[in-house]
């Protein structure tokens, strides 16, 4: 009899328990959908954070006024400089902050003269886009010994101390292009080719990503890459040889613009336009035309406009004594049959 009452008393005592753990689950408040929102972006930021510049306050900004930086240009020729000064221009205005620009037009000699006369005037920093990666680092490393803050945009030295390199993810671009080439070659591949720029590391980046990306199509066959030190004139002399020494050549990769539509005019001369794909880098608005068109397949989007304007900005906050990354990625896009 004892046994049998302490048996239903637990029973008793385990049903009650699970009744009350039923309720209280059901009258905790569901979490409001800013709070899932919340969270969900707490986990997406805690996987890979970017780098971000500091606000400035008003006060900030107008101590930078009077401040002086030298600018040296890789060159004024391509599109995608001319962006990218339109973008430095713009924000130094609101900074009121005084550039000295100059284009080196593709002369490391020249460019390191600028470099020198920089000094000379003693500017307050200096904003440099090489024209070689593994040369400049003897000018930067003599500008530092003036103690003169060096900056890189678009183009990264291999030494010397730079306090902030600003470019597009190039890495994450050559991806890109390589994966519009693949899309366009589709199963059945082919051999294709690179008009390469080896001297700087922007170029040196984007290869290491189209290569990379390249490998996910084993009918493609990168079969030659060649020089055309990002101009026009050069890669198209380089894709006439091409054509000549690949009888049956399905595609090319141009580094930039100039490279594509340098590529594109030995294709139209040679009477294959539309028989080979051609993918350039930049998205100039001559590119996106021949895009429009059907004469290039794609472009990886670099945005220079923003690369300058972002630059202006890590420039003044090293100057209102805020801390900055070494590195500020700008991201890349596509534009392509599919793009607007």
């Amino acid at each position: 009899m004892t046994k049998r009452f302490v048996s239903v008393f637990a029973a008793a005592i385990l049903i009650l328990g699970i009744a009350v753990e039923v309720w209280t689950e059901e009258a905790r408040p569901e979490k409001s959908e800013e709070e899932k929102v919340e969270n969900s972006e707490k986990a997406e930021s805690s996987d890979e954070k970017k780098p971000v510049l500091p606000k400035l306050t008003k006060e900030e900004i107008a101590d930078l006024e009077g401040i002086v930086v030298g600018v040296s240009l890789l060159t004024r020729t391509h599109q995608f400089y001319r962006d990218l000064e339109a973008g430095l221009k713009a924000r130094a205005k609101v900074y009121k902050i005084e550039l000295r620009i100059d284009s080196a037009e593709f002369d490391p000699n020249r460019q390191a003269d600028q470099l020198d006369n920089y000094i000379v005037q003693g500017v307050d920093a200096i904003l440099v886009c090489p024209c070689d990666s593994l040369s400049i680092g003897t000018s930067i490393e003599k500008i530092n010994k003036t103690q003169i803050p060096v900056f890189t945009a678009d183009v990264a030295a291999k030494s010397g101390k730079v306090i902030c390199h600003i470019a597009s993810d190039n890495v994450a671009g050559g991806r890109l292009a390589a994966k519009a080439m693949g899309e366009a070659l589709g199963e059945t591949g082919g051999d294709i080719v690179v008009i390469d720029h080896p001297a700087v590391m922007s170029v040196i980046d984007r290869m290491k990503g189209f290569e990379e990306e390249i490998k996910k199509y084993p009918n493609v066959r990168i079969v030659g890459r060649n020089p055309g030190w990002g101009k026009r004139d050069e890669a198209m002399q380089v894709m006439e040889n091409f054509l000549q020494s690949v009888p049956n050549l399905a595609g090319v990769f141009g580094i930039n613009d100039d490279t594509a539509l340098g590529a594109l005019a030995a294709i139209q001369a040679a009477g294959k336009a539309g028989k080979i794909v051609v993918v350039g880098y930049d998205a100039t608005p001559e590119a996106r035309e021949k895009i429009d068109q059907g004469l290039i397949y794609a472009d990886a989007i670099q945005y220079p406009e923003k690369i300058g304007t972002l630059t202006m900005d890590a420039i003044a906050c090293y100057f209102a004594g805020k801390k900055i990354p070494k590195s500020l990625p700008v991201e890349c896009g596509l534009y392509g049959p599919k793009q607007p």
